[in-house]
């Protein structure tokens, strides 16, 4: 083990971490291994993250984050209708996804597994997702675009509704021939049933 003299954070452990996965895959990567790439002990790991499983979790959420962070910014431009955020968030998680299982099919097989392993870092997850989603409803209805009493159980809706766009059950058919314009078909049928009148 070669010393090092960088100080070893969370973060220079989540992205060594990311790497042992995607060249060991989730069953054999071991906490051993991502202390060997950083080039310190694995105790020095474990005052990090207590336990493997807490690690897995942790690069697990931070995986799922980078999404969430793609589309913050959407949700806060005012500076565009609420219909237009709308369908620009849509885009931008559908293609965000899309990304994950085509630009690296090896590391997106290792984050379904982790994802499997890891149910609360999921639902925290699809929780940031429906509230930023009912950030975009509620400044619809604010502005009188939307007719949505509730927007938390509109975004509930939307998002189940979209599902075939961004659940990862469904990653073989986003590649498929016209996936855009079925895409692009839903979100109109959708944003039409919120219009107000």
């Amino acid at each position: 083990m070669a010393p090092t003299t960088e100080i070893l954070t969370a973060e220079r452990i989540l992205e060594a971490t990311e790497e042992v996965l995607r060249r060991h895959g989730p069953a054999k990567a071991t906490v051993v291994d991502v202390a060997r790439a950083l080039g310190v002990s694995h105790g020095s790991v474990y005052r990090h993250f207590r336990t493997k499983a807490a690690l897995r979790e942790a690069v697990t959420m931070r995986w799922l984050d980078r999404t969430t962070q793609t589309l913050a910014g959407i949700v806060a431009d005012e500076g565009h209708a609420p219909e237009a955020r709308l369908h620009e968030w849509l885009a931008a998680l559908f293609e965000a996804k899309r990304r994950k299982a085509g630009d690296d099919p090896e590391l997106f097989a290792t984050y379904t597994v982790l994802a499997g392993e890891n149910g609360d870092a999921v639902r925290r997850h699809l929780a940031d997702l429906t509230g930023q989603l009912t950030e975009i409803l509620r400044a619809g209805a604010a502005s009188g675009a939307f007719a949505v009493a509730d927007p938390a159980t509109a975004a509930r809706a939307v998002f189940q509704a979209t599902a075939c766009f961004h659940d990862p059950q469904y990653y073989r058919e986003w590649e498929q021939p016209g996936v855009e314009e079925r895409f692009d078909a839903v979100v109109d049928l959708v944003v039409r049933g919120l219009r107000a009148p």
